[in-house]
């Protein structure tokens, strides 16, 4: 599990499935940030990790502040699913 900063906006929303670095990542919650007073483009703060992961995410079994962050551009994220209550 980890943080993911997404600079842009590639249509995720939370329970999206997402693409990055050839990893298959869920994300477990999204954040928008910089809609009223910046930067320049939206940011999205989410934290994603695998399937078998989400028990440890749903039942707070982890500290936030001491998950490894990462920082990448909308348009190396490669979005599988959307949202969590599109068909797959």
């Amino acid at each position: 599990m980890k943080n993911l900063i997404i600079h842009g906006d590639p249509g995720i929303r939370k329970d999206a499935v997402i693409e990055v670095d050839g990893e298959e990542l869920q994300c477990f919650s999204v954040k928008r940030q910089g809609d009223w007073h910046g930067p320049d483009e939206v940011q999205l703060w989410c934290t994603v990790g695998t399937d078998d992961e989400r028990e440890t995410y749903e039942t707070r079994e982890y500290v936030p502040m001491h998950l490894d962050t990462e920082a990448v551009d909308a348009d190396v994220v490669t979005v599988i699913k959307a949202k969590g209550d599109m068909a797959v």
